[in-house]
């Protein structure tokens, strides 16, 4: 129960139902507070228990200051949590360890369960092994299960063991699809009690939910364990960046143009750690669809969040995707009571604001290695020729003439482009030529995009035009589609598209985030071949929001974010150094060139098929029983019992070490002495390049350690499956094929130098860890800007903490990871506002020294701690941001925290 001390409980009457709500304009100042900060306050109201959520707590955010930095923390009680199953395993594999921690240490294991709804999609398991065959979805549910039979069992014995947690099986969708489709109620009812509907999941693209105006972020996995437990997410009242929309799209640009444009704004303004929040006229010119596409893309502007407040449109969405008519009248209701309905001509007050016109957003592109790297399409083949010249060889660049592009000048034309065609026979027996630029993978795939109708529609209308005309996919292209529903595949069959797209090879290969997360199944043997015999920079053209190096799949290079009807038209042209704003992509059955406009559908022929092909029914039948799963998935045995029985022979699942020798006392947290260093990294590096989701090569520890266990080379699966086996997971920390470790010139890939052996040979990263902790030396990470960008990777930091890390010294971090490495007990430090490794001159070869740690034990945060290393000293800046996390990491990690707290209750 609330303390209420501003009297702020009241009821809302909705047709025959009442509701108790807690007003917020009881609360002095809230009115001229923005959308999010607004659900920040009733959180903050509802939750008020005079110890860690207090009046003072409340009025601090009545009184916030829009132009302070961030000092005041709070606590925010999330009303769910969702997953996903790679990051969804092992937060359910450590609830099932610290059931039986508990039970070691005397307390009751029924007290680790979810205290709020906690909902699972599976839907990062499926890879796109089979593709362009009208079997290809069933051939690829098959070896879905058949790799994660292990997995799946172990989540249908979460289903039935832990309360409040639900499982959406395989084969049905995106989990930030379903979320807004589904599982999102906007305004939340439990207990007789109405309030606006919150979340953080373990993706960090739940803020794909934002578009609903549901406020929600992406977390790491084990913050994930502790809001699901009951555990208050800390945070600082944030800065909030008012992002003004104005005028309308122009026919022709898209909703990924547009969130490529916002994401390429924003990133150069910097918003991390902030929330975005849209306002003004344009909004309301803003489809449902087009808010989540841009919410969605968050992570890669890198706000914490990026909302949308209620207004019609929102009620629109919620009546079209089958939500009761009980629940669209509540959330109008509810949201004009308390002040969160959208006013367009209002200006709420905003710490920064950027503003943009709609109608001047152009075609574009992204890469080939940063969302934020937006390209106008029109100069893509320019800016293709500039760029590859960074992936061919020495010899290639000498060949194609080193003096045509100033390494400092974008080019101007496109001579010079370095190129090595390279004869294929394919297995059918034809002969084709790929080079350089060679577009190899098109996967209209990924939740950004997938779940919006209009662009859905547009690929399928540039597919069916191009048919009609008689053209065809390229030879070489993987061309695959991966919807984020069943719902899309509906209305593809009632507008009659299907067809178009299964002839350009776009058939169907399965309900998930296939390309995207880096699922996008092996090339032809043959073209595989080719490309890396002749070291061939190919590419991929992806729907999706991620594009890092190595991510996408192992044989590709470059990588660029697109449009699903450009997906489509480079498909048909076939390499990225086709300007396919001006050069024709083929020609029709006469012989006539045929030109992208020829094929681009008009606005008014989208919204006829969105209009007459899409209705509430399809929503409703899609997701009448969608925690059942099909016949495969109830076949499956589970065991029973609320403690897991553990498979010692599985390599899949296994107990992890976190809780080992734990005691219901702390240590008291130490300072770093000796500590080497097991990487030095520079800017950009991504949890991608941290902790790879991809293919397990043979010849690294992880595939080693596989292949110990009996496990054959095509059962590998990916590091993203394996995210319930500690032993491969720590193995593939570090591992990502472009990683480049600066101690280890000349080497990509997962390796260092290990200085335990004499002269400090070239070294895999676990080998040399295992070698440090055997002699009990500390490791430390160097690392530069945003270190640890990009998904909310767990494994990120529990593989660094496993290897034996105890501090990373950055010049910044990105929000999640940074976190992430407190919950696991790493301590994340900066350096000094405008040094680097480099400037400091630390090869990484030094012995570092960190003192002033123990400052910790004493209760506050020490700003700075005094790093020694080699002849180098400097003050690096302590990044515990809040109290909260102080404690985390005072217990050895967050999950210490809970279960202590938990065991004290």
């Amino acid at each position: 129960m609330s303390a209420n001390s501003f009297d702020a409980r009241s009821t809302l009457q909705v047709g025959d139902e009442s509701y108790e709500i807690f007003r917020l304009d009881k609360v002095e100042g809230s009115a001229r507070l923005p959308y999010s900060l607004k659900v920040l306050l009733e959180n903050l109201l509802r939750t008020e228990d005079g110890a860690n959520i207090t009046a003072d707590h409340i009025r601090a955010l009545g009184g916030w200051d829009s132009q302070a930095q961030p000092s005041q923390e709070i606590q925010f009680t999330p009303a769910r949590v969702i997953m996903q199953d790679f990051t969804g395993v092992p937060c359910v594999v450590d609830l099932a360890t610290m059931r039986e921690a508990v039970k070691e240490l005397g307390g009751d294991p029924a007290k680790i369960n979810p205290l709020a709804p906690a909902e699972l999609v599976i839907d990062h398991s499926v890879i796109a092994d089979k593709f362009g065959t009208a079997n290809a979805f069933q051939q690829n549910v098959e070896l879905e299960y058949g790799r994660n039979k292990e997995r799946y069992q172990f989540l249908r014995w979460g289903q039935t063991a832990f309360d409040e947690f639900k499982v959406v099986p395989p084969g049905t969708g995106i989990v930030h699809q379903v979320n807004i489709e589904h599982l999102a109620r906007t305004v939340m009812t439990r207990g007789g009690q109405a309030y606006p509907d919150t979340l953080v999941g373990t993706d960090s693209h739940t803020t794909m939910v934002n578009g609903l105006g549901v406020l929600g972020w992406g977390v790491g996995g084990i913050e994930a364990e502790a809001a699901m437990l009951g555990q208050p997410v800390s945070m600082l009242i944030p800065r909030v960046v008012g992002f003004k929309l104005t005028g309308e799209l122009k026919p022709g640009t898209t909703a990924t143009d547009l969130v490529l444009t916002i994401t390429e704004m924003l990133r150069k303004h910097g918003v991390v750690g902030k929330f975005v929040e849209f306002y003004g006229e344009g909004v309301a010119a803003t489809s449902l669809a087009n808010r989540a596409t841009i919410g969605n893309m968050s992570p890669e502007f890198g706000s914490t969040a990026a909302i949308f407040p209620i207004d019609d449109e929102t009620l629109n969405y919620l009546k079209l995707t089958g939500r009761s008519e009980q629940q669209v009248a509540l959330v109008e209701a509810y949201a004009k009571e308390q002040g969160l309905w959208l006013d367009p001509a209002a200006e709420p007050d905003f710490s920064e604001k950027l503003e943009l016109d709609l109608s001047t957003v152009v075609p574009s592109i992204a890469g080939p290695k940063r969302p934020q790297d937006r390209i106008i399409l029109a100069e893509a083949a320019q800016q293709f020729a500039h760029d590859v010249r960074n992936y061919v060889s020495e010899a290639d660049l000498d060949e194609a003439g080193k003096e045509s592009f100033p390494a400092s000048d974008a080019p101007a034309v496109s001579n010079g482009t370095p190129s090595k065609p390279t004869q294929v026979t394919a297995a059918d027996g034809s002969v084709f030529e790929i080079d350089h630029g060679a577009v190899t993978v098109a996967a209209i795939t990924s939740c950004t995009n997938t779940s919006n109708p209009y662009v859905m529609v547009a690929a399928a209308l540039v597919a069916k035009k191009a048919v009609e005309k008689g053209l065809s996919r390229k030879p070489w292209v993987k061309t695959t589609l991966a919807p984020g529903s069943k719902v899309v595949t509906d209305y593809f069959d009632k507008a009659n598209l299907t067809p178009y797209l299964d002839k350009l090879g776009f058939n169907l290969v399965g309900y998930g985030c296939t390309t995207c997360i880096g699922n996008s199944g092996p090339l032809d043997e043959e073209i595989s071949k080719a490309i890396n015999e002749n070291d061939l920079a190919v590419t991929s053209v992806l729907s999706g929001n991620r594009n890092f190096e190595g991510r996408i799949n192992p044989d590709v290079k470059m990588n660029y974010l697109a449009s699903p009807p450009l997906v489509v038209a480079y498909a048909i042209a076939g390499s990225m150094k086709v300007d396919i704003t001006t050069e024709a992509l083929g020609t029709d059955q006469d012989g006539n060139p045929v030109y992208l406009k020829d094929i681009w559908p008009s606005e008014a022929e989208v919204n006829d098929v969105v209009a007459n092909a899409i209705g509430e029914d399809m929503f409703s039948k899609s997701y009448e029983d969608v925690f059942a799963g099909d016949a495969q998935w109830q076949a499956l045995p589970i065991p029973t019992g609320n403690t897991f029985e553990w498979d010692p022979q599985s390599t899949y699942v296994r107990k992890p070490p976190y809780f080992e020798g734990m005691t219901m006392e702390t240590s008291p947290v130490s300072d770093v002495q000796g500590a080497r260093v097991l990487a030095k990294l520079g800017d950009s590096v991504t949890t991608d390049h941290i902790s790879p989701a991809g293919a397990i090569k043979a010849d690294t520890p992880a595939g080693q350690y596989l292949t110990e266990h009996g496990v054959e080379r095509r059962d590998f699966n990916s590091y993203g499956s394996r995210r319930g086996n500690h032993e491969v997971m720590i193995r593939g920390t570090f591992a990502n094929i472009r990683l480049r470790n600066q101690i280890a010139p000349g080497t990509e890939g997962g390796f260092t130098r290990d200085f335990t052996q004499e002269g400090g040979p070239v070294s895999f990263i676990y080998d040399a860890s295992q070698n440090y902790q055997a002699a009990g030396i500390p490791l430390v990470i160097l690392a530069g800007k945003e270190y640890g960008s990009g998904s909310s990777r767990d494994w990120a930091a529990k593989g660094t903490a496993l290897l034996g890390v105890k501090a990373v010294i950055a010049e910044s971090y990105e929000r999640i990871h940074r976190s992430n490495l407190i919950g696991m007990g790493v301590l994340p430090l900066q350096f000094p506002e405008g040094a680097s490794a480099q400037s400091l001159g630390l090869t990484g070869e030094e012995t570092f020294d960190i003192t002033g740690v123990t400052a910790l034990n004493d209760g506050g945060i020490p700003e700075t701690v005094k790093v020694k290393a080699g002849d180098v000293e400097f003050d690096a800046k302590v990044r515990i941001d809040t109290p909260g996390e102080a404690d985390y990491y005072r217990n050895g990690g967050i999950m210490q925290y809970v279960l202590r707290s938990l065991i004290r209750k």
